[in-house]
């Protein structure tokens, strides 16, 4: 498994395709893998959440959807890895250029970018098989990396004037 592969697996068909048919599309694609390469796409996934664990992408989960707790912010994570390789790398460099995501996917008419559980879909396809626990990959340090984004709408404007426009509090 390499990083090609790991994003061809990953990716979603379409940017508002829900999590559901998500999940269940890389459950059967990584249903065809054998252990080993589900060891190291596990591995890739954690190498891409921790890459994530960014205060800057914090804040711009937090202006399209209020996310305020860690968990909230993993599943934001996982929806970046599931847009693909170019929009994962180009949000990492500018959160702000979510906002010309095409569409997004949505519950109760609000968009929703968040994909539950799917940093763990390998580890249970893993586990079924063998019995075992896929090893440990820890997916982000003790706090997350650069300056922590600030609550205030005038700084949170500035700092995502795109996504602001679009999220308007």
């Amino acid at each position: 498994m390499n990083e090609n592969e790991f994003w061809q697996l990953v990716t979603r068909s379409k940017p508002e395709q829900d999590q559901e048919s998500l999940a269940a599309e890389l459950k059967a694609k990584l249903n065809e893998l054998d252990n080993e390469a589900l060891a190291d796409f596990d591995k890739i996934f954690s190498q891409q959440m921790r890459r994530s664990y960014l205060w800057s992408l914090w804040g711009a989960a937090y202006i399209v959807t209020g996310c305020d707790s860690e968990y909230g912010f993993a599943e934001f994570r996982a929806f970046l890895i599931s847009l693909g390789q170019e929009w994962f790398e180009r949000v990492l460099l500018d959160p702000d250029a979510l906002a010309e995501l095409p569409a997004w996917p949505e519950k109760d008419g609000y968009a929703y970018p968040f994909v539950e559980d799917y940093d763990l879909i390998a580890g249970q396809i893993y586990e079924d098989r063998t019995g075992e626990e896929l090893p440990f990959v820890p997916s982000g340090q003790a706090t997350p990396q650069g300056k922590k984004f600030s609550h205030k709408k005038k700084q949170l404007k500035a700092t995502y004037p795109q996504l602001f426009q679009l999220f308007p509090f």
